[in-house]
């Protein structure tokens, strides 16, 4: 069977991967205050790791396509900041307040690239398709 979107399922992969990408990202920046979990703890800023797996083809010849995914979502091992704010309801004795070490500009960026990354794959979709029809309209020409 001769696939008429080569690729696409690399292309649906790293769509899924950026997806869960932005969805981290935006999880960080909400809880870019948060100095209280469920667990009492301040917020841990969260990361994607992606990793490269191989899908080889069972079709001779056939040339095995990368695929990116979401191998892991972990935190941050940076240390939490702590600042001065003796009014605050979580601070200590001393009036210092642990605070999630997630920063704002950093967030921003890595939106930024997720985002271009998600529409650059997005457009590698739409050319395909639009190939694929193309090659469906000369076929019923002959």
């Amino acid at each position: 069977m001769i696939s008429l979107l080569p690729g696409i399922a690399s292309t649906t992969a790293a769509l899924n991967a950026e997806r869960v990408r932005l969805d981290i990202i935006s999880q960080n920046i909400a809880n870019a205050q948060t100095t209280r979990g469920p667990d009492g703890q301040p917020y841990v800023r969260q990361q994607v790791v992606f990793e490269t797996v191989l899908k080889h083809q069972l079709q001779p010849g056939a040339v095995a396509a990368p695929e990116v995914r979401v191998a892991r979502v972990e935190s941050d091992p940076r240390p939490l900041p702590t600042v001065h704010n003796p009014g605050h309801p979580d601070a200590d004795a001393a009036g210092m307040v642990r605070m999630p070490n997630v920063n704002i500009h950093e967030e921003m960026a890595d939106l930024i690239a997720a985002s271009r990354a998600f529409e650059a794959n997005l457009a590698v979709l739409k050319n395909a398709r639009a190939l694929a029809l193309q090659t469906l309209n000369i076929g019923k020409r002959v």
